[in-house]
């Protein structure tokens, strides 16, 4: 497929009630794993992308690195591939579009956009986030590319307890968030089984729900009407758990003392 057709075939496994599950890479390598596995696409997380090179969340890794690894991921695996990009590694919305054009040119379909603001503290307004967002649109535009941009809101991190408050502020958010470009609603913190399928029946795009404790299983998500399921740092966190357990019996060996 070239990137026209990635992209088109992307948008095409949203589906409400039959969701797309991305088990999220780091690097070429896990993404070449991943795909063996059956993956229809492939997503990176940030989280991983970055402790996999040594350093924080946050925008820590150089955005040279992380498209570099983006890169090979792209070169590797003939399927789809959409990237978590945080914040876009920028404020200015002219930087903000000049990154994602050098994406496109890698190769990428899709990326994850934050309104969390990644240098600063609390969320982007309404207003400007749906700016933002239609900043990136206009880019993927003139390239060409049918850029599957799944707008991520912080909301459910940033009201704590009050979960069900924050709800309306999604919702707000989502329609905001369409009219600007936007091709996806992704709410990473929500675990509550109804305010799920509350914000998957209102929001006309497909929902994205991230894997983490609380969060109802991938059959009851189906049900619910999400359209998309991420497994964000977890299979990072799996892996390099396995190859701690796997690298202590040799490294803790004791083995017999050398003669003379």
């Amino acid at each position: 497929m070239n990137q026209t057709d990635k992209a088109e075939h992307f948008a095409e496994l949203h589906v409400k009630g039959a969701p797309l599950l991305l088990y999220n890479a780091w690097d070429a390598g896990s993404a070449k794993s991943i795909l063996d596995a059956g993956a229809k696409a492939i997503a990176t997380s940030s989280w991983s992308v970055a402790a996999a090179q040594g350093y924080g969340d946050g925008e820590a890794i150089p955005i040279e690195l992380a498209e570099q690894i983006v890169g090979r991921i792209a070169a590797t695996v003939d399927i789809p591939v959409t990237v978590d990009f945080e914040g876009g590694y920028s404020e200015d919305d002219g930087e903000l579009a000049a990154n994602i054009s050098r994406l496109l040119d890698l190769g990428v379909i899709g990326i994850n956009f934050e309104d969390r603001i990644v240098k600063g503290s609390g969320l982007y307004s309404v207003d400007r986030q749906a700016r933002r967002i239609a900043a990136i649109r206009k880019a993927a535009e003139q390239k060409r590319v049918d850029l599957f941009i799944n707008a991520r809101t912080d909301v459910f991190f940033e009201h704590g307890d009050a979960v069900a408050q924050a709800v309306g502020e999604a919702l707000d958010r989502a329609k905001a968030y369409a009219a600007a470009g936007a091709s996806g609603f992704f709410v990473p913190g929500l675990v509550d089984d109804a305010l799920i399928g509350r914000v998957s029946e209102a929001v006309t795009l497909p929902v994205n729900v991230m894997v983490m404790d609380g969060v109802p299983s991938n059959g009851r998500l189906s049900k619910l009407g999400v359209a998309r399921i991420s497994y964000g740092p977890i299979p990072y966190v799996h892996a390099m758990s396995g190859l701690r357990q796997e690298a202590m019996a040799p490294l803790n060996e004791a083995l017999p003392a050398r003669e003379g």
